[in-house]
């Protein structure tokens, strides 16, 4: 399985973006955002299960939604109201298998929120 992600980029505090992780190879029961900021562990984001069914970091809980196009094979993680402490590199991952571990892991994305 690959994972490619796409979206990221420089947004000033206050605006939107739209991530997108497509997955090649076969089809996902269930995606999951983490992310990752300078000189910091990595943290979960969201996760979406095949039914959609999602759950959300209490940090970007009413800002952040995952959603999927299972005929796709993608998953999407809309960022509203984005805060520079939400700048980190993103990666999407695939088939979940516990909280933090996953059985595949996307190349990452940059994410820049200036103030």
């Amino acid at each position: 399985v690959q994972l490619q992600a796409s979206g990221g980029g420089l947004v000033q505090a206050g605006g939107s973006l739209r991530l997108s992780c497509t997955a090649s190879g076969r089809t996902i029961s269930s995606y999951g955002w983490f992310r990752q900021a300078m000189g910091k562990e990595r943290e979960f984001v969201a996760v979406i299960s095949w039914s959609a069914s999602t759950n959300y970091a209490d940090s970007v809980k009413g800002r952040f939604t995952i959603s999927r196009d299972n005929a796709k094979n993608t998953v999407y993680l809309q960022m509203n109201s984005l805060k520079p402490e939400d700048t980190a590199v993103y990666y999407c991952a695939a088939q979940r298998i516990t909280s933090t571990l996953y059985g595949y892991w996307g190349q990452g994305t940059q994410v820049t929120v200036s103030s």
